[in-house]
């Protein structure tokens, strides 16, 4: 293999696993070594920089940088990351004297269709180079999906206004109860860009006997959770039955039991493990009793009277032909009746674009979604730009706020005459910790805790409150004793290839026996030549320049703990442990003079 290029950002990058499966690419570790330190408006801080909405990702993101965590690696549950944004969030000093206002008016104006999340970070990153932002949203007040398909005893309706009102508040101009219904007739208003936010926000619906007949007791899972939200649905069936396997059926399910609901019954057509629901959430609604039935086909909607009496499913399974692909079949047993007064269609979302006309330069592809450029966001008409669920379909929170701060980028080189596909690169840091000989500058003794567990309400409270919300986070103390299950992935093990002779002291003290001096060869058979064969391909071997003996240093990234202990016992100082931080370029700040980035961030 050829010596490892650690100048190459995205070298480091990957190997801190969380930032890098983060799509805002958050600085994890960094911010919860503040927390650790009880720094925690410095570490909110620098999650509104990347992810904007510190404390409702803090409770709602679909997390996928817990998946990545090397902490789950060497025991069975990664570090609670989601919820340790939620601590700095909740324990934050003031801060709207460090947020930035609307920049000086640079005669540029921007409309902004639905404030859910991508808009909202379009906004963010834009007002402080002096656009004008319009944020135009049919409903009374921003948030988009987030207002209105998440619960409040998930998201506190006061979270959800502090962190939209902290965008408003920069110097969007919203233009809200408004819904456009042509996107000729808004272009006619002049924009210099415009972006489409406008989420997935119709249900999908099942065609199966009994459907139409049932419909006043049938109802679509999205505008159900809308219609509490806007307080028009405040009761519900005494029995209920969910039908669908995803987030959104987890919502409604929950739902129906603080409406008055005595029994709510999920339904899946798949296999449990092929639910689309985070398995957190799958926890949550077991936890309060409702059960969950994998591989039922809603059959039939059973009527007597002209009433929905029960909901008739087929028992299935599940087949998988060589590439994965599931096929269900039905099992050939008799079918499953469930006694039902009400029924909640959660089986998708799906975009709904009737407002923009075809003949406007706008592209739709086979599934009439739009066509977007899958770098810039640009749509097929110059100047118009997606991004969140509107682009590509459903997907989450901080997918969307990702698509955000690129389209924004997008505008910015767009309005001013740039190429859209000339990105700003991130910046990048890498610093030695060494505060002695052997001693570092942060805390490298990784601790044997396990995942501490977020303490919830009293049941008996919380299904009888609609608002009440269930998980009441982590105090400071228990916050501590997570924060400090990081293993510090960012502070790198960086080797110096002149300075080492080859002792193999750091072959001898590694605990996980990622280090090997071997003779080079082709990666493949290299991970095999390892102490520990490295068996994880999607992350990378580090190998040093040859050394005096023909051999290379090998480490596996995959496995290292980052604990320090080859650079303590390295008695040349080949080896030192230096912290990587990586900040993706946004608009708001790749053009700003250096001064002022330092203030924004």
């Amino acid at each position: 293999m050829k010596p490892t290029n650690t100048s190459d950002p995205t070298y480091f990058h990957k190997v801190v696993d969380c930032q890098w499966a983060c799509p805002a690419h958050t600085p994890v570790p960094e911010y919860i070594r503040l927390i650790a330190h009880g720094r925690y408006t410095e570490a909110f801080l620098i999650n509104w920089e990347s992810n904007v909405f510190p404390g409702i990702l803090g409770r709602t993101c679909d997390r996928p940088c817990e998946p990545a965590c090397r902490r789950g690696r060497v025991e069975e549950k990664p570090v609670a990351i989601c919820r340790l944004k939620r601590v700095a969030a909740d324990n934050r000093g003031v801060v709207d004297h460090l947020i930035p206002r609307k920049g000086p008016g640079n005669g540029k104006r921007v409309a902004l269709i639905g404030a859910g999340p991508a808009s909202l970070t379009v906004a963010r990153d834009l007002l402080p180079l002096g656009y004008d932002c319009v944020l135009i949203e049919r409903d009374r007040k921003a948030g988009g999906l987030m207002r209105k398909n998440i619960p409040s005893f998930r998201l506190p309706v006061a979270v959800l206004d502090e962190e939209t009102d902290r965008i408003l508040d920069m110097g969007a101009t919203p233009r809200f109860g408004e819904e456009i219904t042509s996107m000729k007739a808004l272009l006619d208003e002049g924009f210099d860009a415009i972006f489409v936010g406008t989420g997935a926000p119709r249900g999908k619906d099942l065609n199966v006997p009994g459907r139409k007949e049932a419909s006043d007791n049938v109802h679509i899972g999205t505008d159900f959770l809308s219609a509490v939200s806007f307080r028009h649905i405040e009761e519900i069936g005494k029995r209920v039955v969910v039908i669908g396997g995803g987030n959104t059926a987890m919502d409604c399910c929950r739902t129906a039991l603080r409406l008055g609901a005595d029994s709510v019954t999920v339904t899946v057509r798949s296999p449990r493990a092929d639910m689309k629901a985070s398995p957190w959430e799958i926890e949550d609604a077991e936890r309060e009793g409702i059960p969950i039935l994998d591989n039922h086909a809603p059959k039939e909607f059973r009527l007597e009277g002209g009433k929905l009496v029960a909901v008739v499913f087929e028992k299935m399974r599940a087949e998988y032909d060589d590439t994965g692909k599931r096929r269900l079949v039905p099992t050939g047993e008799p079918d499953v009746v469930i006694p039902c007064d009400d029924v909640l269609m959660a089986v998708g979302q799906e975009n709904s674009f009737p407002w923009i006309e075809r003949d406007i330069g706008i592209d739709f592809d086979v599934r009439e979604a739009p066509v977007v450029g899958k770098v810039d966001f640009q749509s097929t008409r110059p100047g118009v730009f997606f991004g969140g669920d509107a682009a590509w379909g459903p997907e989450n929170i901080i997918w969307a706020v990702a698509h955000g701060h690129q389209a924004a980028i997008s505008i910015d080189l767009y309005c001013q005459g740039q190429d859209l596909m000339q990105r700003p690169a991130p910046t990048t840091t890498l610093i030695s910790q060494k505060m002695g000989i052997h001693e570092w500058s942060y805390d490298n003794d990784p601790t044997n805790s396990r995942r501490l567990n977020v303490p919830h309400a009293d049941p008996a409270l919380a299904l009888r409150d609609l608002s009440m919300e269930v998980e009441l986070g982590f105090d400071p103390g228990q916050a501590l004793l997570e924060s400090r299950r990081c293993l510090n992935c960012d502070i790198q093990t960086v080797f110096s290839t002149n300075l080492c002779i080859e002792c193999d002291g750091c072959v001898d003290i590694c605990p996980v026996d990622c280090i090997t001096f071997t003779p080079n060869a082709e990666e493949a058979e290299l991970r095999q030549m390892l102490r520990v064969p490295a068996q994880n391909t999607d992350q990378d071997l580090y190998v040093s320049d040859t050394l005096p003996t023909a051999r290379v240093m090998v480490k596996d990234e995959d496995v290292c703990l980052h604990c320090g202990l080859c650079a303590e016992r390295c008695p040349t100082g080949a080896w030192d442990m230096q912290k990587f931080l990586y900040n993706e370029a946004h608009a708001s700040t790749a053009r700003l003079p250096e001064q002022e980035k330092k203030h924004v961030a």
